[in-house]
């Protein structure tokens, strides 16, 4: 009998599925599986997952609030002794630019001299005076927190620190300047702007009715009469003898020694040494580090500054508009004023 060579018939394909009901189920595309196979089911969390996750964000925001605090603290000069650290420290004051008036350094002096954590004051000064009356306060501020708080306050001499920022500096324990420091001026200026021929030229007069002989001394609209120069002499004599004491009182002089220096000019901090006008030549860092050993602290001494005052687009826009466009009319509104200033 001959043998069958045929190819034999393929299998018969698995059967389907089926639902009770007798229907295919549909798994979606060709290629997809049922359920339950090939793919892992899905695991449930355990509940201490997302309570870390709450523990985490809330301590998050606790961090969070904290530093904004401390910043807060820091910027307004708490420093680490608002949360019950209290390292010693050495309080910074900038004097700079033209001295008008006393009330912020005092207010700063006040401060640092009521802090039990400052240890010490270090002026950095870097201005060529300014009003008589202002430079004198500060001043005696300077000498109160000395004597009452029994603190240091160092002066130490950046580019500048002459006439009335100099008065400041001599009420200080120690004076420090850099070689090139521009140091001294002591002396008395007044001086006003004389507008009488602008006036005369634009056909105007000033009309003044006064009681007194001296009550309009020094009108800028004309020239003084010998009488009132001497009267105005006589104050610029009389605050330049305050001027002179009081240096010589802060450097622990006389006012014969001091006298022959108080010339209204100016010495380098090289030529201020052997004069006595400074106690070192050195600059901040110097200052700094010295002063930090003085009053016992080792090492790089914690330094804090007063906060600054920040002007925002709010303040501006709200303000009267006088610090960014002047009044030229208040060019003529100034009446005759008397300087420790260096020009």
């Amino acid at each position: 009998m001959p043998e069958d060579y045929s190819t034999p018939p393929p299998p018969p394909p698995p059967a389907r599925p089926t639902t009770p009901y007798g229907q295919t189920p549909q798994y979606g595309s060709p290629y997809s599986y049922p359920p339950g196979y090939g793919v892992p089911p899905r695991r449930r969390r355990s509940p201490w997952f997302y309570v870390g996750i709450i523990a985490g964000s809330l301590a998050g925001v606790f961090l969070l609030v904290m530093f904004m605090v401390w910043a807060a603290m820091r910027s307004a000069g708490g420093g680490d002794s608002a949360f019950g650290i209290n390292p010693d420290r050495i309080a910074v004051i900038d004097i700079a630019g033209v001295i008008l008036s006393p009330d912020t350094v005092d207010t700063q002096l006040r401060k640092f001299g009521d802090d039990e954590s400052v240890k010490a004051i270090i002026l950095h000064i870097n201005s060529p005076g300014g009003g008589a009356a202002a430079s004198q306060e500060i001043y005696h501020e300077v000498l109160r927190v000395r004597q009452e708080k029994h603190k240091k306050v160092i002066a130490s001499i950046e580019s500048v620190g002459a006439s009335g920022a100099y008065y400041i500096a001599s009420g200080c324990d120690k004076i420090y300047a850099n070689d090139a420091s521009v140091v001294g001026s002591i002396g008395v200026i007044m001086e006003w702007t004389n507008y009488g021929d602008l006036m005369r030229w634009a056909k105007l007069k000033n009309v003044i009715i006064h009681a007194g002989e001296l009550k309009d001394a020094g009108d800028p609209s004309r020239d003084m009469t010998p009488k009132e120069q001497a009267y105005f002499q006589s104050l610029v004599d009389n605050m330049y003898t305050q001027f002179v004491h009081d240096v010589a009182t802060g450097r622990h002089s006389t006012d014969e020694k001091i006298q022959p220096l108080a010339t209204g000019q100016v010495w380098t901090g090289q030529q201020s040494l052997p004069l006595g006008l400074i106690d070192k030549v050195g600059g901040y860092r110097v200052a700094l580090m010295e002063t930090a050993k003085d009053v016992g602290i080792s090492g790089e001494p914690s330094v804090v500054r007063p906060a600054k005052m920040k002007r925002g687009l709010f303040t501006l826009l709200t303000s009267d508009g006088e610090d960014l466009f002047p009044n030229p009319g208040q060019l003529l509104d100034h009446a005759p004023g008397f300087y420790f200033m260096w020009k």
